[in-house]
């Protein structure tokens, strides 16, 4: 399948409508037309509902959106592995949840560039469904998450346990507070906190990612539970407290990567992952 096929049923998917999409591609409204039209014809379905409100995607065009996302990422996987920059001789693709990349990844990131210099090593970010496609698809090498599923081909090594402490931006105010911000951290977390806080009512706040939970009770004050690692300086700082008596998660960290034989700098890049995990490891029985 053409590519541009894909790319505009994308455009036209997010714009909702064939003019945005053809003023984003840079091509005419009658060339989206024809090009959905063709995609139409090879899957001998139709796409999208037209009509004065736009351009609606059928059941058959949700379907295809993942396909079509699907084959974008295995071309730009593709040009970053096959175009490499002049000088490198090899590429690696490293994702993980937003709150491994901060201050955990970064370190690693950095160690592996003095490690293997001629690798270009490109950084995703995602979530658990989102990393491990990217990993049965081949588009990526190493990602680190929380809850992985086992999958054929797929290695899983468990890597650290984070410790989720509950913080606030009051210590005076009573906990629960109303700006108590409930972070998704996976089912592990959740039934935890289930069993840790029975009588709970559901939090009036909640976010699927912890730096939206942090920018919130920065902003107007609240409280939550957040890694030991990514709140400590906000506590040295004094704009975060502990709330004392309050019970510490565990929540475990995962390494998930191919089994299949890899160039050398992979086993590199996975060793110095170890390393770093073992000094997370003993720092937390250090109790730093």
């Amino acid at each position: 399948m053409d590519l541009e096929l894909a790319r505009t049923f994308l455009a036209v998917r997010d714009a909702g409508n064939f003019v945005t999409a053809a003023d984003r591609l840079h091509v005419t409204q009658s060339t989206v037309s024809t090009r959905i039209a063709t995609l139409e014809s090879i899957l001998g379905a139709r796409l999208f509902e037209r009509g004065r409100g736009g351009a609606r995607l059928t059941g058959a065009g949700h379907r295809f959106s993942r396909h079509a996302k699907m084959l974008m990422r295995t071309m730009e996987q593709a040009r970053h592995e096959v175009g490499l920059p002049a000088g490198y001789e090899g590429s690696l693709t490293l994702g993980g949840r937003i709150a491994v990349w901060e201050g955990f990844l970064p370190r690693w990131i950095h160690w592996l560039r003095e490690q293997v210099p001629r690798v270009s090593v490109r950084m995703e970010i995602g979530f658990e469904q989102d990393l491990m496609d990217s990993l049965i698809q081949g588009t990526m090498d190493i990602a680190v998450m929380y809850t992985p599923q086992n999958r054929p081909g797929l290695r899983v090594e468990h890597l650290f346990d984070e410790s989720l402490l509950l913080v606030t931006s009051d210590r005076d105010t009573p906990w629960p507070d109303a700006g108590y911000v409930y972070i998704d951290w996976g089912p592990e977390f959740h039934a935890q906190h289930r069993e840790a806080f029975p009588d709970m009512e559901q939090p009036g706040l909640v976010a699927n990612i912890g730096w939206l939970g942090i920018q919130q009770i920065l902003a107007y004050g609240g409280s939550g539970y957040f890694p030991a690692r990514i709140t400590q300086d906000l506590v040295a700082a004094g704009r975060l407290q502990g709330v004392p008596g309050s019970p510490v998660f565990r929540l475990p960290t995962y390494a998930v990567y191919h089994t299949v034989d890899a160039e050398p700098y992979f086993h590199t890049a996975l060793e110095g992952l170890r390393g770093f995990a073992r000094e997370e490891r003993e720092a937390r029985a250090q109790g730093l």
